[in-house]
């Protein structure tokens, strides 16, 4: 039986930490029809999700709140991950099989208190800019083919979800010299 079933919980126990090789290598393609096992796998990506933003069973099973998996930072050589999160007081919740960036916005936005990751146990300061608006193409739990439009709070966790996917660690993207320091060549406001 493979370890991401439905009856399995994932806790922080599952996490690879950040400076494991599998966070920074791109990461397998999907089969398409997607097998048992890895709908399975995402299934249980986005329960640790909805269990991590419940106060009770964050609390019972030690959880950190997240926004985004993707399945490299569980130890799934796959590119694939789930999002949970409000979007102008709409809940939102997707998974993303072999999911592209097509289009983005010239504009960049930034969470002013930063962003985290679940498998960085360590406060990293500093602004990580990201494009406003994102099309993104990608495969459903059965396969299909889907493109969506996001902006805003959910276009940052998914691009944060994309850029683990290819090996990149949100703190990649902070500028090393100044981390308060945002680029100058485009129009970036704060998201809140």
């Amino acid at each position: 039986m493979a370890k991401f079933h439905p009856d399995y919980t994932i806790t922080m126990k599952d996490f690879v930490k950040e400076h494991s090789i599998l966070l920074r290598k791109q990461t397998q393609e999907v089969a398409i029809p997607v097998s048992l096992e890895d709908q399975h796998t995402l299934l249980s990506m986005l329960q640790y999700l909805k269990n991590s933003q419940d106060p009770n069973l964050a609390k019972k099973y030690k959880l950190r709140p997240g926004s985004g998996l993707s399945a490299n930072q569980i130890g799934v050589d796959k590119r694939m991950f789930a999002v949970l999160f409000e979007d102008h007081e709409q809940r939102k919740e997707m998974v993303f099989i072999n999911p592209k960036i097509i289009s983005h916005s010239l504009n960049m936005i930034y969470l002013p208190e930063g962003e985290g990751c679940l498998s960085v146990n360590r406060p990293v300061h500093g602004f990580v800019p990201r494009y406003e608006r994102i099309k993104v193409k990608a495969n459903d739990l059965d396969g299909q083919e889907f493109v969506v439009p996001l902006k805003g709070y959910g276009s940052i966790v998914v691009q944060h979800e994309i850029d683990h996917l290819n090996g990149i660690m949100f703190y990649d993207r902070i500028n090393k010299d100044n981390p308060f320091q945002l680029p100058n060549n485009v129009v970036i406001e704060s998201y809140f």
